[in-house]
């Protein structure tokens, strides 16, 4: 863990934590949590609060990315259209059997060698050998694994297959409609590149456990983020 430096801001460290966390957690505008802070008598700007994401929000993601065990050996990858900036771009997301939000990628093209950087970034980034990797019909998943000596790994399918990363699909969805489109490129990268840790440590599955147990779960994800969110 890489305590975070709080200095030479005029709000408490405390104030700034909690509106990133408002901000990648839930699917919140800047200005919902402009409102959210003036409710409890904080008046911050919207432009602050933005600034704040922008500073911290990757700080905190690699703080809680360094304290994830390891996914599990079966990755399931997809990509989806988005429009940004009025240009037609995709957006490659990959996820364990699990839901772990392995990476996201937004690249220009849905070639073979956008797919290759993915899963370099995703062998080099995760430490793992995959034991399978499930993928949509997409001829370009196909020549990327024959470079890597992946194919005896690929499982190709169609979405009844590839039904774990279509459903992580769904929230990206939302926050790009809530944002009226992502801005640019780099921008989305940014905020999916932080987002994805910060749903990981709170992504619990409620309905596959016992009230108790989902007690237990919160606690361990709030103390992840309480040590993730350590001032220098």
């Amino acid at each position: 863990m890489s305590p975070i430096s709080f200095k030479r801001h005029r709000f408490p460290a405390a104030v700034i934590v909690q509106a990133v966390r408002w901000y990648f957690r839930f699917t919140l505008s800047i200005r919902d949590v402009e409102e959210l802070m003036a409710e409890r008598g904080i008046e911050v700007s919207r432009e602050a609060i933005r600034c704040w994401v922008i500073k911290f929000g990757p700080l905190i993601a690699a703080n809680l990315r360094r304290r994830r065990c390891p996914p599990t050996g079966r990755w399931h990858l997809d990509e989806v259209v988005v429009k940004i900036g009025g240009r037609r771009m995709y957006l490659w997301r990959a996820v364990d059997d699990e839901g772990e939000v392995l990476d996201v990628l937004v690249q220009k093209r849905r070639n073979k060698q956008a797919a290759l950087k993915l899963l370099r970034r995703l062998l080099r980034s995760t430490g793992v050998h995959p034991d399978a990797i499930v993928t949509d019909k997409l001829v370009s998943y196909r020549a990327a694994m024959k470079v890597l000596n992946l194919q005896g790994r690929h499982r190709p399918g169609g979405m009844r297959e590839n039904n774990r990363a279509e459903n992580s699909h769904l929230m990206i969805r939302r926050r790009e409609r809530k944002q009226q489109k992502f801005k640019s490129q780099g921008s989305a990268q940014r905020f999916l590149s932080s987002q994805g840790p910060i749903y990981n440590a709170f992504n619990l599955q409620t309905h596959l456990i016992s009230r108790a147990g989902l007690r237990t779960l919160r606690g361990q994800a709030n103390d992840a983020w309480t040590a993730a969110t350590q001032a220098a």
